[in-house]
């Protein structure tokens, strides 16, 4: 099975760029959007009913603002829109699939802002992410696979600049210390697991050439429950993907 993740940076920017194409071309089981930034009722019928694939999505109260989307060839047993925190909630920030064995999010952290303007909205939201998930996998007794835009470089190997973008945001302390809290939490982050010197990134800014220039930032994660990253065969990010600031995160399972 593959499961890819990627922020497209606007869903309606991503279809006039080849975003069916990409799904022909990399046909994943299931993939996990974020930053779709539209209503569902803004989307065209070719963005919804594509063929083989079951879309769902969860948008934000504010037209053109974040947005989280799944497309999974099988039919899921539930879905779940949300994490039950009305401030998170009307972002469209989380959005769940139930399988059998396994449930999928897709899930867009909120980004800290300038001078970390945001950074307590953040860290709660961090706060209320695990608690949900640890819920699921109580309730359900089932793993779960986190997959999006975490919106932080958590060690100096994931970022080009990490000594220039200390404190900033995505890479300040209270960021990545929520993100280790996170995995303390036995969950594993696949890329990082597989490739502990592996350096490759996911974002890039549309500024100074960055992306030609390969000076990014390894924001974009799978994240699983511990006892099913030994059914994890392969990971990788999917640089030479355009169309977004982004590119996909990929793995496959056994």
């Amino acid at each position: 099975m593959k499961l890819m993740t990627w922020n497209v940076n606007g869903i309606r920017a991503i279809a006039k760029k080849g975003f069916e194409i990409f799904l022909r071309e990399y046909n994943p089981d299931i993939l996990c959007l974020q930053e779709t930034k539209a209503q569902e009722d803004q989307l065209d019928n070719s963005l919804k009913n594509i063929e083989d694939y079951h879309s769902f999505f969860f948008s934000a109260k504010k037209k053109g603002y974040s947005g989280v989307a799944i497309y999974s060839k099988k039919k899921p047993l539930s879905v779940i829109k949300g994490i039950g925190v009305e401030e998170f909630d009307d972002e469209g920030r989380v959005l769940s699939l139930e399988f059998e064995d396994f449930f999928v999010l897709s899930i867009y952290v909120p980004n800290a802002q300038p001078e970390l303007a945001r950074i307590e909205f953040r860290k709660k939201f961090n706060d209320e992410l695990l608690k949900f998930v640890k819920n699921l996998e109580i309730e359900f007794s089932k793993p779960v696979i986190l997959c999006g835009d975490f919106n932080v470089a958590h060690q100096e190997i994931d970022l080009k600049n990490p000594k220039a973008n200390r404190g900033n945001p995505g890479f300040s302390d209270e960021e990545r210390e929520k993100f280790s809290e996170l995995l303390k939490n036995d969950f594993i982050d696949v890329f990082r697991f597989l490739n502990p010197e592996k350096i490759k990134y996911s974002w890039w800014s549309y500024r100074f050439n960055a992306r030609t220039k390969n000076i990014g930032w390894r924001i974009d994660y799978i994240i699983v429950s511990s006892n099913l990253i030994q059914d994890i065969v392969k990971v990788d990010m999917l640089n030479e993907v355009l169309g977004s600031d982004h590119c996909p995160v990929c793995i496959q399972l056994k």
